[in-house]
């Protein structure tokens, strides 16, 4: 792991690379106002404090938006994922066809090595979170 002069260790790019290769979705909660922020950053975007936390993250969320993308030899979403923390990030919604993916499905994710660890949701089985 890099240190980073500015934190006194690692920053929180690599802070965020190194939980996901450990298998672990962390997210950074503010002490301050308590907002959950993605993706990861030095200040909180909601205060602009520093006082960020790491959490685990529940891996629960709902898909904001959705668009398929068409390539000539296949088709893949990318997604923007509420997740239940608060933050919104961008990704893509596997175990169902691309032009599945809807408004307000539940999903959940999962850390997959794509060679690089990333996080990707499929559909939630069950209720709500």
């Amino acid at each position: 792991m890099s240190t980073d002069p500015r934190f006194g260790g690692p920053g929180p790019d690599e802070v965020w690379r190194t939980a996901l290769d450990e298998g672990r979705f962390l997210l950074q909660h503010c002490r301050t106002c308590h907002a959950c922020r993605f993706p990861p950053a030095m200040v909180c975007g909601a205060c602009g404090s520093s006082d960020l936390e790491w959490k685990e993250a529940s891996g629960s969320g709902k898909v904001y938006s959705a668009t398929t993308v068409r390539e000539r030899d296949n088709s893949y979403n990318v997604s923007l994922i509420d997740l239940a923390e608060g933050a919104r990030m961008m990704s893509s919604v596997g175990g169902v066809a691309p032009d599945e993916v809807r408004i307000g499905m539940e999903v959940r994710a999962r850390i997959v090595r794509e060679p690089e660890a990333i996080v990707l949701f499929e559909p939630k089985e069950g209720g709500a979170w």
